[in-house]
């Protein structure tokens, strides 16, 4: 039976009221939105960001508003989104026919009525329930060690939106965390993460968010289809429905773009502030273990080879991974990723996002932008792709045996030239001591690899003999900068440098170089300098 509206016990109202802060792309200008009011500046594409939106709560928030935005546009029969406040407002309403009120859009409502992202929890009583979290981002996903990463209980004097982006987070983005504190569907894994990972087109928070919503509209079917989730009336929005702790929705009964909810969690007030009281479940809300995180979410990779949606480690988006997934090969990507449709010379850039996580602890929040240009994005799209991706590969793998060549020099350096004097110690220090050029080419790699990408087939030999010559340069740097570190006697220090240059220059121009495709230069070097006069004077 509906509820009509005047249900009493129903706080913070975000169909109606004004809590969540934005900045205008113009001026800056703080505003403060109801949910609706907020989906129509996003269509306007007005939004520059979210004052109170911490790094790791963008994509979850992103994914959201995207999600929310499909279905109800979805469940309206409707393909172009509202431009006013009040057709959103009627939409999201329309998505709880049961609730009237507006008690599920609702920050607190009454523990037997759902509230948002709040499943309801008839028969019990939440004053008992032993968990109680009086700020804000103690009821994050972040966990911290000891107070060092960032300080925990921070936000008590928190506004509702802190309040409400740190729910967003929690219960679409969450893992395992202890016996009855189970993670969301959307991850390989309770130690996994879920990762953001699309294309996104120049432009503030609403360009990105209308161009996902789009692609979600058209691609809710296959998305059913291949997901096996129900294409028409599945649950979408499983905060509506009461849960105890002791059931699983399954897979198939969900629609294909479904929001989640990972937790028993209730927010309630007292003495005019927010608070949260949380509990343990006995199951995962949604039945999908023998998913490995293969969920059909929009902006979640799959490893195809391995049947697992991708986990991010604690290194985040480094160049190889971010190859990987621009080139394709090894990942299928979800629908957020689409290189065609675009108008011809706008640049895009793939967005990638993901808070790690570990065994009882977070390693760090990842994002990285890399752009495509028209013509990159072209050669991606097409046959091309394959060259690229070769391309990538030769220059990973350029990077990686110059990197084991400049550890190897430092080795002999800090062994005082001593190719048989090796320990853990020295071993160690060397390594220290080349992660920097392997650092600096991540940073530069794709620019580096787009010249190449982007040029005709006559110039791209020169071009990657200038490459590798400038990365020859780079690692060469980085060993003679580690020269104050090696060995102070002077006998041992001449020795010790005289041998690392040594052992550096030689693989490099010996019978089996490094570098193969920098033979023929190094050829012509000796050819010039051998037809050079002997005694010959130069300016």
């Amino acid at each position: 039976m509906p509820h009509d509206a005047t249900t009493p016990g129903l706080r913070r109202n975000l169909l109606n009221e004004a809590l969540i802060r934005w900045r205008c792309v113009v001026h800056g200008e703080l505003h403060r939105s109801s949910l609706p009011e907020l989906l129509a500046a996003m269509v306007a594409d007005t939004v520059r960001d979210f004052p109170a939106l911490r790094p790791h709560q963008r994509h979850p928030w992103h994914a959201f508003l995207a999600q929310l935005a499909a279905i109800a546009l979805h469940r309206a029969g409707r393909a172009q989104p509202w431009t006013d406040a009040a057709g959103w407002r009627t939409a999201l309403l329309a998505l709880t026919p049961a609730d009237t009120d507006g008690a599920a859009w609702c920050m607190v409502a009454p523990p037997d009525r759902p509230a948002l992202l709040q499943p309801p929890v008839p028969g019990e009583r939440i004053a008992a329930w032993k968990n109680v979290l009086l700020a804000a981002d103690e009821l994050d996903m972040l966990v911290t060690a000891k107070n060092h990463d960032i300080k925990a209980a921070r936000a008590r004097r928190a506004e509702p939106d802190d309040w409400l982006f740190a729910l967003v987070s929690l219960q679409t983005q969450e893992g395992f965390l202890g016996a009855g504190n189970y993670g969301v569907s959307r991850m390989n894994g309770g130690f996994a993460s879920r990762p953001g990972v699309g294309v996104a087109p120049p432009g503030a928070w609403g360009t990105r968010w209308l161009a996902d919503l789009t692609t979600l509209l058209e691609q809710r079917t296959t998305i059913a289809d291949q997901q096996g989730l129900a294409a028409e009336g599945g649950h979408a929005l499983l905060w509506l429905m009461p849960w105890s702790g002791a059931e699983s929705l399954s897979m198939q009964a969900l629609d294909p773009l479904y929001i989640e909810i990972c937790r028993r969690v209730r927010l309630d007030e007292a003495a005019g502030a927010l608070l949260a009281r949380a509990t343990g479940s006995k199951v995962a809300r949604v039945a999908s273990k023998d998913r490995n995180g293969i969920t059909g979410d929009p902006w979640t990779p799959v490893d195809a080879a391995e049947g697992k949606a991708l986990t991010v480690s604690g290194a985040g988006f480094e160049y190889k991974l971010m190859t990987e997934l621009l080139t394709g090969g090894r990942f299928t990507h979800g629908a957020a990723w689409r290189l065609d449709g675009w108008p011809q010379d706008v640049v895009l850039q793939v967005v990638a996002q993901a808070t790690v996580r570990g065994q009882g602890k977070t390693e760090g929040y990842h994002e990285r932008r890399v752009p495509i240009s028209p013509k990159l994005r072209r050669r991606l799209a097409g046959p091309q792709r394959v060259a690229v991706a070769e391309m990538a590969r030769q220059r990973v793998a350029a990077i990686a045996d110059l990197r084991k060549l400049l550890w190897s020099a430092l080795v002999l350096l800090f062994a005082n030239g001593d190719g048989g004097d090796r320990n853990d110690s020295i071993s160690d220090k060397a390594g220290r001591f080349a992660r920097p050029f392997e650092q600096g080419e991540d940073a530069r790699f794709f620019d580096d690899l787009a010249l190449e990408a982007e040029a005709e087939d006559a110039d791209r030999l020169g071009l990657r003999v200038q490459w590798l010559l400038g990365l020859v340069d780079r690692a060469e740097h980085v060993l003679t900068r580690a020269f104050d570190a090696g060995p102070r006697n002077g006998m041992q220090r001449y020795k010790a440098r005289a041998a690392a240059l040594g052992r550096f220059h030689g693989a490099l121009r010996g019978a089996k170089p490094v570098l193969p495709d920098l033979a023929p230069h190094y050829a012509q070097q000796r050819r010039e300098a051998a037809a050079e006069p002997r005694g010959a004077c130069h300016d």
